[in-house]
């Protein structure tokens, strides 16, 4: 056997005379390796960069967040002995502008001691500490929207305000979470002159402190827990200072990547379709090595290699293109990501793209680089060849180890391997049904009786006859025409969801903290303004899920699959009789006079994911006081309603002891929101009003660039299935070209030819056109359904007019490959036979 340095000369020789032919395997891993590196690198760089500035973004190196009070003078010495503290008070309240015109804020009162880390930053320049006393700085948003200019006076409750600056930026916005309004920042010490806080009103409290270089926040935040094992805090630490951003980014880029390497499989089939056609194109050179005594394995090694070489150039292109991506991406589209991605490479999300592209090229260009060492010297030759009915072992094996490598990898990286699964095994099944039916087209068409015209005769035999492209043309038509399916029916889903559902169920506001005692003069204020107003009224508090099956929440090494409930506080309320919008699934509701121990109805998928049962019991902190109770019933919940829905519905009687407010909705004519957008904050300063419309509109965005990213990575995998269609057609050219060349000696024209062409593109694209509605329609349900937790309301006309382009489309493609065949010499086609 040669050396491999000897191989690697002949190997680069030869390549060196036709390197063209592996173009298609270049542009195919190419653009599936530099997607998936480009995912890994993004997502990377933002949680890198959370991590990195975790301080800055939380606001120290930890944070205790309590709802719903202050923490107590013991509390306060334990944060201070354990650090320099500083306390911040964050709670949602209407601004106010003197012309009556009033907004929902996010209204921050801060102490001396802020930031501990990074700098506030104004327009005119960086502060630290609060405004002067009597003062506010507000967010642009705020400014903007209220037509508020420095020097001018907003108010907030019953305390006006003189504005002293606009704020350009806020270094721990990011860790606060969703916000419902723009921000506006007091000192602490003028909180007690706004009235806002009344006892049950809905505020946080946080506790941020800077530790000593040595303390490890972990274990001051479990000592502390220990200290006070009552307090109910929410404890967050520098290593995750956003957790609300990094799950999502975390689970955006797990579903995104799924979907480039989809698009890196269907590329895969290209690289086939790209091998087999340059070994075709090889056949001289490979019977002239046999003829001199180079035996197969020789042979194989020897293309092996220059596959190989081509393989890792792509490859390390793509990983320099997905490398880069993150600062394209931060320069373009920055203002839309949480943080930019910093300046630096992200080795692991590049080594797990270079392992997927490689196992790819093993696993698609072994099958027919194999192939070679089972045909006789004589037959290669031959201007054709059949395919050698003989299965390679070796490459087999081969083949299903990287395969499974491949399924190992992606679920080995994943977030949550389960969904990984649930995806490869997806599209494992739409690649086998697409092959499956790319047998079944070639079978009906040998059975289907012979047409009379000509050309419909032999469109059909083109079909079936041996060496027929027509099992990959079926995978890469497939596979377009169902993402582009897919894509047009998320999209069009989303848009009719909030199209559909937000005029017909949402009520106009919401209204937060509306006193108690208050109740009845808030609805007969807005029934006076508005006689048609619908309202709804509940209790609401705020506590945190601390015990479940006596399964304490804190002695959790992690939390259970689909547990968001057991995350930070929650809103809480009791009621007498079942709340609207849900529906009992097991277990009874109590009584509507029921005076008796505390008693709970939960969700059912939150009961699932905490392996509830009727009986159980599960206990929940308020305001510092630890209340148990026993699990009665479970319901499902119209989420997609806009109405009061809870998790967790308790008892009426359990939280007689805690002072809460009243929480409403309130669904009025369009015409008298204006009115009422004024005089409730008027009648009632402590109250918050959120305006539906202005949620739907920031949901809106947010899906709206979820769709995007979603599209943007599965357009990869529809350019990557042109690319196989284009393969497929340029593998099966030779052969078309012979065909075409005995078609003119028989006296066909240009226009013949190419019309047998046409209608075997159209039938394949027809029959394929109705599958693909079926699958996209299929894949496009499960995102939206199970990624989104929309209803799946798709626009028939969208989708079907997207369907139809893209099997245009696909046929033109098909005709602008066939045009070439059209110019084919006969007398040269004739000498290489």
């Amino acid at each position: 056997m040669l050396p491999l340095a000897s191989l690697w000369r002949i190997a680069r020789r030869d390549l060196a005379t036709r390197i063209r032919g592996l173009r298609l395997l270049a542009v195919c891993l190419f653009l599936g390796v530099a997607t998936l590196a480009a995912i890994g690198s993004l997502t990377r760089g933002i949680t890198s960069e959370l991590e990195v500035r975790g301080q800055t973004i939380l606001g120290g190196d930890i944070e205790f967040g309590i709802p719903q009070r202050e923490a107590t003078a013991e509390e306060m010495a334990a944060f201070r002995e354990a650090g320099e503290t500083s306390s911040t008070v964050r709670m949602r309240a209407m601004a106010n502008a003197p012309e009556g015109d009033a907004l929902l804020s996010e209204l921050k009162a801060v102490d001396g001691a802020y930031p501990l880390y990074g700098a506030l930053r104004l327009e005119s320049g960086a502060r630290r500490g609060p405004p002067p006393a009597g003062s506010i700085w507000i967010g642009k948003d705020l400014a903007s929207r209220l037509d508020l200019n420095v020097g001018e006076r907003v108010k907030f409750g019953e305390k006006p305000f003189l504005i002293d600056g606009v704020i350009a930026e806020e270094p721990d916005r990011l860790g606060e979470g969703f916000t419902l309004g723009p921000v506006a920042i007091i000192g602490i010490a003028d909180l007690p002159a706004t009235q806002l806080i009344q006892p049950g009103s809905l505020f946080e409290s946080k506790y941020r402190v800077r530790l000593p270089d040595s303390a490890n926040p972990e274990a001051v935040g479990e000592a502390l827990t220990a200290e006070f094992p009552g307090a109910g805090w929410d404890i967050t630490d520098r290593s995750n200072g956003a957790p609300g951003t990094r799950r999502f980014i975390e689970r955006m880029g797990q579903f995104l990547s799924l979907v480039g390497l989809a698009a890196l499989v269907i590329a895969g089939i290209g690289v086939g379709n790209g091998v087999a056609s340059y070994l075709a194109g090889k056949r001289p050179g490979l019977a002239t090595l046999k003829v001199l005594g180079a035996d197969s394995a020789t042979v194989l090694r020897i293309y092996g290699l220059q596959i190989l070489a081509v393989a890792a150039v792509s490859i390390f292109a793509g990983l320099v293109v997905g490398a880069l991506a993150p600062f394209a991406i931060g320069a373009i589209a920055g203002d839309v990501l949480p943080v930019r991605p910093g300046f630096a490479l992200y080795p692991l999300p590049l080594a797990v793209s270079a392992a997927y592209g490689l196992l790819i090229a093993i696993a698609f260009a072994m099958p027919p680089l194999a192939a070679t060492k089972h045909i006789p010297a004589a037959g290669l030759y031959r201007a054709t060849v059949d395919k050698a009915a003989r299965i390679d072992r070796p490459a087999l094996v081969a083949v299903a180890v990287a395969l499974i490598a491949i399924v190992a990898l992606a679920v080995g990286t994943a977030r949550e391997p389960l969904f990984a699964l649930g995806f490869i095994g997806a599209a494992i099944g739409l690649l086998l049904i697409l092959v499956g039916l790319g047998w079944l087209v070639r079978r009906i068409a040998s059975r289907l009786p012979r047409p009379r015209r000509p050309l419909l005769r032999l469109a059909l035999a083109n079909l079936h006859r041996p060496g027929a492209s027509t099992g990959a043309l079926v995978v890469a038509l497939g596979l377009g025409l169902t993402l582009f399916v897919t894509l047009a029916a998320i999209q069009t889903s989303i848009t009719n969801e909030i199209a559909r559902t937000v005029p017909q169920r949402a009520p106009s506001f919401f209204v937060l903290d509306v006193p108690r005692a208050g109740a009845a003069q808030f609805r007969s204020m807005v029934t006076k303004a508005a006689p048609d107003a619908q309202i709804n009224m509940i209790p609401a508090l705020r506590g945190s899920v601390t015990e479940f099956r006596g399964q304490r929440v804190d002695e959790l090494a992690e939390l259970p699959e689909g547990a968001w409930v057991l995350r930070g506080d929650r809103g809480l309320t009791y009621s007498a009789v079942p709340p609207s919008g849900s529906e009992l699934v097991g277990g009874q509701w109590w009584a509507a006079d029921y005076n008796g121990p505390p008693l709970v109805s939960v969700e059912q998928e939150v009961a699932t994911s905490l392996g509830l049962k009727i009986g159980d019991t599960l206990s929940v902190n308020v305001l510092g006081v630890e209340v148990q109770a026993k699990v009665a019933s479970f319901r499902t919940v119209q989420w997609d309603n806009f109405g009061l829905n809870y998790v967790l519905v308790f008892s009426p009687g359990t939280f007689d002891a805690a002072p809460h407010n009243m929480v409403a909705t309130v669904a009025v004519d369009p015409k008298a929101e204006s009115e009422l957008a004024r005089s409730i904050p008027r009648t009632f300063p402590s109250a918050s009003l959120i305006a539906v419309r202005d949620v739907v509109s920031q949901v809106t965005i947010l899906l709206t660039q979820m769709s995007q990213a979603i599209a943007a990575a599965a357009s990869i995998a529809i350019l990557a299935g042109i690319a196989v269609l284009i393969g497929a057609i340029a593998a099966s050219r030779e052969r078309r070209v012979y065909d075409s060349v005995i078609l003119k000696l028989l006296g066909a024209t240009r226009r013949q030819i190419l019309g047998a062409q046409a209608m075997e593109y159209a039938v394949l694209a027809a029959v394929l056109a109705v599958l693909a509605l079926g699958l996209g329609l299929i894949a496009a349900r499960y995102v939206v359904v199970n990624l989104f937790e929309f209803t799946f309301a798709p626009d028939p006309l969208v989708v079907g007019a997207t369907l139809i382009g893209g099997a245009g489309l696909s046929f033109l493609i098909g005709i602008a490959g066939s045009w070439p065949l059209l110019s084919a010499k006969p007398a040269q086609a004739l000498r290489s036979l």
